[in-house]
């Protein structure tokens, strides 16, 4: 796994929201973008993170920066995680994991003694320009929220 760094320029991609409509990166250039990969909707972890964040829209707005939360489940599973959490972002559908790959949070994970492929619970700020700005991978899913509202605010002052 070569997980993108602070500097790289972030891969362009195009994938289906949960409305099967097409979302590509370039569409928010100018604005800040959190790209969150996330292994499964609807699960404990995915979901405390994914209600946090969409808790903090206000304050994610006001700082200029739009969500994008990934996972390999098809639109229709994301669909209904939007419905059932009321969520107010754009999840977006990696099934074969390409874009996963590209920002290099697929890899082998352990869980319960088992090994597996599987995404990488990390998330990435991209800046206007299509840089990442940062990279969080150390946190826990009922902070990730607050942690990057925290980089935010001290960015901007």
């Amino acid at each position: 796994m070569n997980t993108l760094k602070v500097g790289d320029k972030a891969p362009e991609f195009t994938l289906l929201d949960q409305n099967e409509q097409s979302v590509s990166l370039s569409q928010f250039q100018g604005k800040k973008v959190l790209v969150y990969f996330y292994p499964k909707a609807l699960t404990p972890g995915c979901t405390t993170q994914a209600c946090g964040l969409r808790d903090s829209k206000t304050e994610l707005d006001d700082l200029n920066v739009v969500v994008l939360g990934v996972s390999p489940d098809l639109p229709k599973k994301l669909a209904q995680f939007v419905e059932k959490k009321e969520l107010n972002f754009t999840l977006l559908s990696d099934p074969d994991h390409q874009i996963a790959e590209a920002f290099g949070v697929w890899g082998e994970k352990k869980f319960m003694g088992k090994t597996y492929d599987g995404i990488h619970r990390i998330s990435f700020l991209v800046d206007e320009s299509g840089q990442i700005e940062a990279v969080f991978d150390k946190f826990k899913t009922s902070n990730h929220h607050q942690i990057v509202v925290d980089f935010l605010k001290g960015e901007s002052k």
